[in-house]
């Protein structure tokens, strides 16, 4: 049985069960604040990288997606080799690989600090230790990939702000570690919650985390 057959059937189950796990992301028991530590916003258009992971790729990809500023999302792999960058060898969770998705921003429109908000406000529960919903397996966790100092001092930063203000109810676990490469994920990955949007797992996961996205940040959102 392939991957994504397990994560359909696993979501089955947890229907029958009545029970639908971190439906609408990130589950935090007070609104998330944003950043007191952040990049000035550019003067002129210009683009950006950042990379994050926090579950399965499909549903932070769909959320940043239909966020203001973002040039690209593109789901793939971040944390081992390019030699075990593939779906089924990622799948086995032994890889060192996380789940990522590499987003190319416009520092004019958005800045760093602000599409970490969106990451820990809807995009996932960064509360979560190697799993996310019903997916379990640390190829799974919640990871901040910086690219550079003023990325790992505002991603540090911003931890310590949330943890400090209780903003969750559980200890953030996010990592936060240097990026060393950023491997795109096979084509049938990219776009999947776009392209398949009446997929149960889309449907019950990663839908109300976009819906989360233009209600708790209509400023922010577009429906592109």
């Amino acid at each position: 049985m392939s991957r994504i057959s397990v994560r359909m059937f696993a979501m089955l189950l947890i229907l029958l069960a009545g029970v639908i796990a971190c439906n609408a992301g990130s589950g935090a028991s007070a609104p998330v604040p944003g950043p007191t530590m952040d990049e000035a916003k550019s003067a002129a258009p210009a683009k950006q990288t950042a990379v994050i992971a926090g579950g399965c790729f499909w549903g932070i990809q769909a959320v940043f997606q239909h966020v203001k500023g973002v040039v690209s999302a593109t789901s793939g792999y971040s944390g081992g080799s390019k030699r075990t960058a593939e779906y089924e060898i990622v799948s086995t969770g032994e890889t060192g690989h996380a789940e990522s998705v590499q987003i190319v921003y416009d520092p004019s429109q958005i800045t760093y600090g602000e599409l970490l908000r969106v990451f820990f406000s809807v995009a996932h529960d960064p509360t979560q230790l190697n799993r996310q919903g019903p997916d379990s397996g640390p190829q799974y966790r919640s990871v901040i990939f910086y690219a550079n100092d003023e990325q790992k001092k505002i991603a540090e930063a911003y931890i310590a702000q949330l943890d400090q203000a209780k903003v969750f109810s559980r200890p953030i676990v996010t990592q936060v570690v240097p990026l060393k490469a950023f491997y795109p994920a096979e084509a049938y990955h990219q776009n999947y919650a776009t392209l398949h949007p009446d997929n149960p797992y889309i449907a019950f996961n990663d839908a109300p985390k976009v819906e989360h996205l233009r209600q708790e940040f209509p400023a922010l959102y577009t429906g592109k």
